[in-house]
């Protein structure tokens, strides 16, 4: 994580935003009497965001939690090397 002072991050603007974006790189700005700020890319924005999202459904939390202890005990299904989508899928729901 790279670190800029006001003073840097104005006289340096473009370099320090495309390295936010190019590498996905936060950037703590630090500002006089420890208010410092985080910037980071919009994509990364949005990824806490939906993360928040599904976080705040107990529903939604509690599917993943059903998801994996079926893929700690293994009850999946695979699908094959070369199988469509419509042939795994008719061929999943014939085994329920």
């Amino acid at each position: 994580m790279r670190t800029a002072n006001y003073t840097e991050l104005r006289n340096n603007l473009k370099g320090y935003l495309d390295g936010v974006i190019n590498n996905s790189e936060p950037l703590i700005v630090n500002r006089s009497g420890n208010n410092g700020v985080v910037i980071i890319s919009l994509d990364e924005y949005n990824a806490i965001k939906e993360t928040e999202y599904i976080m705040s459904s107990s529903e939604t939390m509690a599917a993943i939690r059903r998801g994996e202890e079926e893929l700690k005990k293994g009850d999946v299904y695979i699908q094959n090397h070369g199988e469509s989508i419509s042939a795994f899928l008719e061929r999943v729901s014939c085994t329920e």
